[in-house]
């Protein structure tokens, strides 16, 4: 089994962020205390601390899109990025970029979208027919 990363960063409200990463990211609410709470994100471990979230810019250029940077995410067999995408759109989520796919029958094909948590902190989840596509050169 792979080494579960942690990542810890700021929301401007926790009750917002509770709400999205477990209601809609489907995500695991462990330990807190009235200024952070820790998340079970698809095996690895968020810790969402109240404080201003950091600066992002689309300073990214992959393919045709400038995405925000920083960012994080989680990579996703295509079939759970796909119930995923639809439990998004369901929710009317605004996204930067929306479900779609990029490198299209190129190695590192790959499911794309990009959104943002309540606090605008930017999330990107790619999903992949073949998780070996994931290193793919």
């Amino acid at each position: 089994m792979p080494h579960p990363f942690h990542l810890a960063f700021h929301v401007s409200d926790l009750n917002a962020a509770r709400e999205f990463y477990s209601e809609v990211l489907g995500a695991v609410e462990g330990r807190s205390t009235e200024t952070w709470v820790d998340f079970d994100f698809f095996g690895h471990q968020l810790s969402l601390h109240l404080g201003t979230p950091f600066a992002t810019e689309a300073t990214g250029k992959v393919g045709d899109h400038m995405v925000p940077m920083p960012h994080f995410g989680i990579v996703l067999p295509v079939n759970e990025w796909t119930l995923l995408a639809a439990r998004l759109e369901d929710r009317k989520i605004d996204f930067i970029i929306p479900p779609s796919v990029r490198f299209k029958d190129e190695p590192g094909e790959q499911w794309t979208m990009f959104f943002r948590d309540p606090s605008g902190n930017p999330i990107e989840v790619k999903g992949y027919a073949d998780m070996a596509g994931v290193f793919a050169t």
